[in-house]
């Protein structure tokens, strides 16, 4: 009998913790903060990572408390991926409905082979115009903002921006093999930043590669239209960032004229795509020293310049 009453009282008392610890959990985190944080719910993160999430950010007081409420709820399938504007005063119910309904985030597309000026002209027209100290953060991490289709907070600042374009390059390579902060992965980058201003289609970008990496071999410069148009930049009366380039700017003094200096420029040209950085990292096995562009933008290669003279005849002069 005293056995009975004693198990009796001890699943009692425990099931008491346990309403204390579950109703304790689902208050808010700090009620007396009311300040808004802005919380990214990234795609394809399931209830665990954003509870841990919360935590971390001081949104929730308990991230189990968390999950075993949504799966209570049903809420897991509902949660939805984008930025939204949370209070540490929130309860937990509020929280997960804001989860559900509250996204402030807008989609914004950046394509491949554009420059980091280019980005910011687009950040522009979706999260309003950007300081020159924002548009010359974008500079900094040129090559390494990742060209994809990106859900944004509508207030977000260069910095998350950067910070989410960046994460996704780290992402998109770890299949590669190559450490994201190796030299190795540096010289891709670059490497992919030409590929892809001067490859249309994707048949050509090994082709591309090795032509860089055969010139490099052979400390041949790479005479590369599309440096001396990243060194351009906008000419003067246009407002394009990528012009045709003339016999005159072939001339120009940069470390990104790459028909004056031999080896590659200092830094990237352009983000590229995951396409262009495998064929920067394998590019295919020729003898290629030269290409030249047809009016559809096709590419024809050859070994010797004598080859290449007589491409130009056929694909360019007629």
């Amino acid at each position: 009998m005293k056995r009975l009453a004693l198990f009796l009282f001890l699943i009692i008392f425990g099931l008491g913790l346990f309403l204390v610890w579950w109703e304790n959990g689902k208050k808010p985190a700090n009620s007396f903060d009311t300040s808004k944080k802005t919380f990214v719910v990234n795609s394809g993160e399931g209830v665990r990572t954003i509870a841990s999430q919360l935590k971390k950010n001081d949104l929730i007081k308990d991230p189990t408390i968390f999950f075993l409420y949504v799966k209570k709820q049903g809420s897991d399938t509902n949660l939805q991926a984008g930025a939204y504007k949370l209070s540490p005063s929130m309860n937990l119910k509020e929280i997960v409905e804001t989860l559900k309904h509250g996204t402030l985030d807008i989609s914004v597309t950046f394509p491949e082979g554009i420059r980091a000026e280019e980005v910011g002209d687009i950040l522009s027209k979706s999260i309003g115009s950007l300081s020159d100290a924002d548009r010359q953060k974008l500079v900094a991490n040129e090559g390494y903002l990742f060209p994809d289709t990106y859900l944004i907070p509508k207030d977000a600042s260069v910095d998350l921006v950067i910070s989410l374009m960046r994460d996704n390059f780290n992402k998109k390579t770890a299949s590669l093999g190559v450490s994201s902060d190796s030299s190795q992965m540096r010289d891709a980058v670059i490497i992919a930043s030409l590929i892809e201003r001067e490859a249309q289609h994707a048949q050509d970008r090994p082709l591309v590669s090795s032509v860089i990496h055969n010139r490099l071999a052979q400390g041949m410069p790479l005479e590369i239209d599309a440096t001396v148009q990243y060194a351009i930049g906008k000419k003067t009366g246009s407002q394009k960032w990528w012009t045709p380039v003339t016999g005159k700017d072939l001339s120009i003094s940069s470390s990104y004229n790459t028909y004056k200096n031999v080896g590659l420029p200092p830094s990237p040209i352009s983000n590229p795509g995951l396409s262009a950085i495998q064929a920067a990292l394998h590019p295919a096995n020729t003898d290629y020293l030269f290409y030249v562009s047809d009016k559809q933008g096709n590419l024809h290669f050859a070994k010797t310049l004598a080859q290449q003279n007589i491409n130009i005849a056929k694909y360019l002069d007629n």
